[in-house]
């Protein structure tokens, strides 16, 4: 090999050495040198770096603002009651060193924060009432979760901006029984509407029963009375004209009779001729 070619693959070989010492941060990354395993500094800010080829390493972490989810969790509230929370968080990494000395990874946060997570949700959640939960206190309940998550998370090199708890739900077998309870509550509503409505269909029946026996008496009260005016009066013009023409009445009294008599149709008598009966008939006079 002539100097010519030595001389052109030293320059390749010192060219390829520099690039790999070379490395770029952007805005939202942050670094950590470490050199054969052991960190040795921490990069914050952009630009172009340097590193020693082939003895340090260089582990990028995110600046920016990183979700968690938590896996549902069943609690028991300060009232008794069993609830699942389905939450999650939000963290940033501010101290890189203890973040890669703490969980070494993006990923290995997970696991650390889930059950840091989890633990402040049980611990805070353990003192309030469900129906603290579910008004304005919750705001209030949530920051105290936050603050103990966030002061566990210091260890870890993160600081933890929001917890929130992203829907609570009844464990299976306490939904089932409200349910049944509900239902059973509806059927004793309705049960009891029934027996009212009967009640009240009973009260109303007598009620209208009553007022209808107390119209029909009164009615058949003025109807009798009415009738006997009637006939009072009516006999008082009979006796008035009658009166003036006894004559008269005696006829009309035969009539009566006639009227009376044969009223029925095939109406057979078996009487003298010579009775009095036909005395009208005859033009003889009255019965």
């Amino acid at each position: 090999m002539n100097t010519k070619t030595t001389s052109f693959l030293a320059i390749i070989f010192a060219a390829l050495l520099v690039l790999s010492g070379m490395f770029t941060i952007n805005q939202i990354q942050q670094a950590v040198v470490t050199r054969l395993g052991e960190p040795v500094r921490i990069i914050k800010n952009p630009g172009l770096h340097l590193k020693i080829p082939f003895l340090e390493n260089v582990v990028v972490f995110d600046k920016r603002l990183m979700s968690v989810e938590l896996s549902a969790l069943e609690v028991t509230l300060g009232d008794k009651r069993r609830i699942v929370v389905d939450a999650f968080g939000r963290y940033r990494i501010t101290e890189p060193l203890k973040f890669y000395q703490a969980v070494g990874s993006e990923r290995g946060i997970l696991a650390r924060l889930h059950s840091v997570v989890l633990g402040s949700l049980s611990s805070v959640l353990g003192k309030v009432s469900l129906s603290s939960l579910l008004s304005d206190d919750r705001i209030s309940t949530m920051n105290k979760i936050r603050d103990k998550v966030n002061k566990a998370g210091q260890r870890f090199g993160i600081d933890v901006v929001d917890v929130r708890i992203r829907k609570t739900d009844l464990p299976p077998q306490n939904s089932e029984a409200i349910c049944k309870r509900m239902i059973s509550e509806r059927e004793r509503e309705a049960r009891e509407l029934r027996a009212k409505g009967v009640e009240m269909a009973q009260v109303i029946k007598s009620t209208a029963d009553k007022e209808n026996a107390i119209a029909l008496s009164e009615a058949n009260t003025k109807v009798q009375i009415l009738i006997a005016e009637g006939e009072f009066e009516a006999n008082k013009i009979y006796t008035e004209a009658f009166s003036k023409d006894k004559n008269f009445f005696a006829f009309f009294q035969s009539l009566e009779a006639y009227r009376a008599a044969f009223d029925e149709k095939n109406t057979t008598f078996v009487i003298s001729p010579k009775s009095e009966f036909f005395n009208a008939m005859k033009g003889t006079g009255a019965l």
